[in-house]
């Protein structure tokens, strides 16, 4: 069994995670510039030397420097001789690369159909009614067989059941074209904002975060969400996907000595600001369940009210830096994140929050008996590895040399929705099935028109007064014929009642 992680320490005591425990999820909250940037590092190296895979969102781009060892500063070199501890062994911890964007590492994607309506809603902000109809679009799809991968699918598949509106109305119920028209204009800006990358193939196979080295050490796949981050409903869908991935696919494995993945979700406050009911409750469950996957999950804020009361209390192993109560909100969450301790009666807990220097804490982890042990003051003992980001040269070097270069540059484009819309609308150019972007043009008639045709059949046998006096009958049956020829049935009947009538004018 791995010996407890040392990750803080006072005059008196040594603050340690207990690897067995560290599924039981934790939260790092403080205020900015108050250190959580370097306890989340300081976790992570812990967890990657006794063999656990890390993953973690980089918001500011400092945590790539774990890919790179660490050297002794003033600062650091006077926090140690004050924590009675000797300079630590430099190291790098490995390190794997990804981004959405495919800029700063690995691109990292996943399909529309595995993301779902209930993600994607919350990705597009959309409210009730025009989740409803995206949930009817992907019942649509699957009934059709039609495979949603990127977003040129679900925008052709959109339009598709936007145009047909009318023929699924009895099976699927009412369609409307202004959710439909609200649904693609959020694909728009999620486009613009470069989210479309993240929709298509291949897609993130979930074991690839669950690698070690050959020294043994836990993968740390950093995520960059610097850029991410100015699309915070995108940040916060990707981020939650990925807990449901790996809920879905890990199997149970109970308690274990040490977790198979600890997920550190940063700026966790987007995950949890405005999100509707259900999915508050799904949330909820995936934390409730997934630690029973091996899975430790770390919510990463600035002010714990930030985390809803339901998922705080599932939250074992707390970190809580300083917090500046400046403010009435602000003094209520002083007092509430001090309600939130086992009680020391050696501390004043809410008073002590608002007095801790950068890089100190009130820490409470679980003992062996799972129980949260009382809360204590220290100082977070400094990373191995370099504190700050890397070179951009050093990154690229890093990514070429990673246990999954060259597996995700490469896109995929299989035939989808958008590869079948567009094959009916060739097969069949009079039907109304148009495609995102294109326009189809229209058929040349093969000879005269049906009007044309019909208005012969009725003028030669009644002359030219006879014609006029049925040109109310003739167009009443020109523009039926026009309604009926969009389907394979009225061109049927057209095609039949021509014939006869021809035929009858012959003889």
């Amino acid at each position: 069994m791995p010996n407890p992680l040392l990750i803080a320490k006072n005059q008196t005591l040594e603050l340690c995670l207990l690897p067995r425990l560290a599924n039981r999820h934790g939260c790092i909250t403080g205020a900015t510039g108050t250190g959580k940037t370097v306890t989340l590092q300081a976790m992570a190296q812990a967890l990657s030397d006794i063999g656990v895979p890390v993953f973690m969102a980089d918001v500011k781009g400092d945590l790539s420097g774990m890919a790179k060892a660490g050297t002794a500063s003033e600062r650091i070199s006077a926090r140690m001789h004050v924590l009675g501890l000797p300079e630590p062994t430099w190291a790098a911890v490995p390190v794997t690369f990804w981004d959405v964007y495919g800029e700063k590492g690995h691109p990292v994607r996943a399909t529309v159909s595995d993301l779902g309506p209930l993600l994607l809603s919350r990705m597009l902000n959309l409210n009730e009614t025009q989740q409803g109809v995206l949930q009817l679009v992907f019942k649509i799809a699957d009934d059709q067989g039609l495979l949603l991968l990127d977003i040129k699918d679900l925008r052709a598949m959109l339009q598709h059941v936007g145009d047909s509106a009318a023929s699924f109305q009895t099976e699927y119920g009412n369609i409307s074209a202004a959710s439909i028209g609200a649904i693609q204009r959020g694909l728009i800006g999620i486009g613009e904002q470069g989210g479309d990358r993240f929709f298509g193939e291949p897609m993130l196979n979930i074991d690839d975060l669950l690698q070690t080295d050959a020294a043994g050490k836990g993968i740390v796949n950093i995520l960059a969400a610097d850029q991410l981050m100015n699309a915070p409903q995108l940040y916060s869908t990707f981020l939650l996907w990925m807990l449901s991935e790996l809920y879905e696919h890990l199997p149970e494995v109970g308690d274990l000595d040490k977790p198979k993945l600890v997920f550190f979700f940063d700026e966790a406050h987007l995950l949890f600001a405005d999100a509707p009911k259900v999915l508050l409750q799904k949330i909820e469950q995936v934390v409730r369940l997934i630690r029973s996957k091996g899975v430790g999950v770390y919510f990463v804020s600035q002010n714990p009210l930030d985390i809803p009361d339901s998922v705080l209390g599932q939250l074992g192993n707390r970190v809580q830096h300083a917090l500046r109560a400046y403010t009435p909100r602000d003094q209520k969450a002083v007092q509430a994140a001090a309600d939130t301790f086992r009680a020391n009666p050696a501390l004043d807990v809410a008073t002590v929050i608002g007095e801790l220097e950068v890089g100190e804490a009130l820490i409470s982890f679980l003992d062996e008996k799972g129980r949260p042990t009382m809360v204590e003051r220290g100082f977070v003992v400094p990373p191995a590895s370099q504190i700050g980001p890397v070179s951009d040269d050093e990154r690229c070097a890093l990514m070429a040399g990673s246990l999954v270069a060259g597996v995700y540059e490469k896109t995929v484009d299989r035939e989808s929705a958008y590869e079948k819309i567009k094959g009916r609308v060739l097969a069949s150019p009079t039907a109304s099935v148009p495609v995102p972007g294109e326009t189809a043009a229209p058929v040349p008639p093969a000879g005269r028109s049906v009007g044309d045709q019909l208005r012969d059949v009725f003028g030669g046998a009644a002359g030219s007064g006879a014609a006029r006096r049925n040109d109310s009958l003739v167009e009443s049956m020109m523009k039926s014929a026009v309604r009926a020829i969009g389907s394979q049935v009225g061109r049927e009947i057209i095609r039949g009642v021509l014939g006869s009538l021809l035929k009858s004018g012959k003889r």
